[in-house]
């Protein structure tokens, strides 16, 4: 005996769910011109993922419910679909998973494993199902733990031990570096314990700060990964299976590449910034290019996202930028063949000091003069935002971010941040991987387009005369260290003393960890590149005068 699956690891859109259903019946034709018995779409396929609270308002569900019984009755003659969508049964609101067969909902899979940490919070939206049932489709019964269900003993086996021969996980799993692994691991464990070939059917697609990174696989009943789809790309894929001794096997499998974690780090950055601007409707962006090495990467990550002609480049120097600074941020536009903008803001300064003389006479001048500069910036490239519909992009780093070396109201203002979640160490590195690498999925030019002057020199706000952020803050190299342990890892003050590190350095940077929370609380949505990303994953008060005294 034989059957023919076909998995859609496709991009949906939160809310758009005549777009998302029309997406699925597109897919179906594939799959029944290719003569398949079943099409699978990932989890919440139908509405996106995640909705957050937009799934509770209930003229959503039951539009997404309408849709997915429409989709069922103009798929009535072909292949059986597996598509996710929530469900509403008169009492309860359900992460569920259809299978249409015959112009019907023929079998609902409620999710019953509901994760409540880092990013997901679906306590909160859905309740739990008790148990589900394998469904037939053709000569196999199959069995569909939905994403979390497959992490946790219990849903899988279950299923098995109820007849199920195949195991078909839908998932909306968002990205984090290395997570594949992680994913494979966890999927072993179902195998290992019921013996039973797997499909990990993930989708892809950014929304919001987390992009969904596909990367989908099947395990054997040993284990062995015997198809790996590509991450980070839309793929419809046709997959075979024969019955031989009583086990389903999969008999045209192949392994696409797996990118290293630089790759897809700097592809999701992309891929992020690409669908937030389409799925918002922005077309440009425009950003302030300092001659930096920050907006030197978000420059080319917007150019490799959206192309050049439709990137801003925009440098606003004071009498404090230097002429390397001027000449690199002209070579980056230059190299990457934006339009650039030289607007000076020395007139627009001597205009805010001359108002403010009065009431700040007989103080000496500081961090509010500073800062001046920083948000005089932040209006000028509003302005430019808002008269040619351009989204400004910010340019902080994870490291700046974290400790608040970033002007709110400034440098700060925006509407997206793609490097949000990398520290500077990983900055200047990103820069070099992507001076020595180009992929067909990049809209920017090949060869070295962030010159190397930028990645050498040291960095400066460049906000006062012979300015740099080690008088500041502690070497990045230290500060980073010290970052990914507060932040990625929950190190206690003394754990990170116990590595090498000095006390006072350690508690200065959480002291200024905890007080720049009101910022963060502000700031720009940007791309989720680790379980320690600010937002959704580290959720804390913006009132805190709590301090660790280990």
């Amino acid at each position: 005996m034989t059957f023919r699956l076909t998995l859609a690891q496709l991009n949906p859109t939160v809310g758009a769910i005549a777009f998302n259903i029309n997406k699925a019946r597109d897919a179906w034709e594939q799959a029944r011109d290719a003569g398949a018995d079943m099409l699978a779409l990932p989890e919440m396929f139908a509405v996106g993922y995640q909705t957050q609270d937009l799934v509770r308002k209930p003229a959503f569900y039951l539009d997404a419910m309408q849709a997915v019984e429409g989709l069922a009755k103009s798929c009535a003659e072909g292949p059986a679909i597996g598509i996710g969508a929530p469900y509403f049964d008169g009492k309860d609101l359900y992460n569920a998973y259809y299978i249409l067969q015959g112009g019907k909902v023929a079998h609902r899979i409620l999710k019953t494993c509901l994760p409540n940490e880092t990013v997901f919070d679906e306590v909160r939206l859905f309740s739990s199902a008790k148990e589900n049932r394998p469904y037939k489709i053709g000569p196999v019964l199959i069995g569909s733990p939905i994403c979390e269900d497959s992490w946790h003993k219990g849903v899988a086996e279950n299923l098995v031990e109820q007849g199920a021969e195949i195991l078909l996980v839908p998932n909306g799993s968002p990205y984090y570096r290395d997570k594949l692994p992680v994913r494979v691991r966890h999927m072993r464990d179902r195998v290992k314990a019921t013996q039973t070939p797997l499909i990990y059917l993930n989708m892809i697609g950014g929304q919001d700060d987390q992009v969904f990174d596909g990367a989908s696989f099947i395990l054997g009943a040993d284990g062995t990964v015997v198809e790996q789809m590509p991450p980070l790309t839309e793929e419809i894929r046709h997959i075979d299976f024969e019955q031989t001794d009583g086990k389903w096997t999969v008999t045209n499998g192949a392994i696409a590449e797996q990118p290293d974690a630089w790759e897809q780090d700097y592809n999701v950055m992309v891929l992020s910034l690409r669908d937030y601007m389409a799925k918002t409707g922005f077309k440009k962006v425009l950003l302030g290019l300092s001659g930096g090495i920050d907006s030197a990467i978000v420059a080319t990550i917007a150019t490799d996202a959206l192309g050049a002609e439709n990137v801003r480049c925009v440098m606003l120097p004071s009498e404090y930028t230097s002429q390397g600074s001027l000449d690199d941020a002209e070579k980056v536009a230059r190299n990457l063949s934006c339009h650039y903008d030289y607007v000076p803001i020395a007139q627009g300064r001597a205009a805010i000091t001359d108002t403010l003389a009065p009431l700040f006479e007989g103080t000496e001048p500081g961090l509010t003069e500073e800062n001046i500069q920083s948000r005089l910036r932040g209006l000028l490239l509003m302005a430019l935002s808002n008269k040619f519909g351009e989204m400004l992009l910010t340019t902080g780093n994870k490291s700046e971010v974290a400790v608040g070396y970033a002007t709110i109201y400034g440098d700060m203002a925006g509407g997206y941040n793609p490097i949000k979640d990398l520290y500077k160490t990983r900055v200047f590195e990103q820069c070099r991987w992507r001076n020595a690498n180009h992929r067909s999925w990049m809209k920017g030019p090949e060869g070295e387009v962030i010159p190397v002057s930028i990645i050498d020199k040291p960095p400066s706000a460049e906000l006062r005369p012979d300015q740099k952020d080690e008088d500041s803050l502690p070497p990045y190299e230290v500060l980073d260290e010290i970052l990914h342990g507060l932040v990625d890892e929950d190190c206690a003050v003394a754990e990170l003393v116990a590595r090498g590190f000095d006390r006072d350095t350690v508690k200065k940077v959480e002291h200024l960890l905890y007080i720049s929370e009101y910022k963060r609380f502000q700031s720009a949505p940007g791309t989720r590149l680790t379980k320690g990303a600010f937002w959704l994953d580290r959720r804390y008060p913006i009132v805190n005068r709590w301090r660790d005294e280990g």
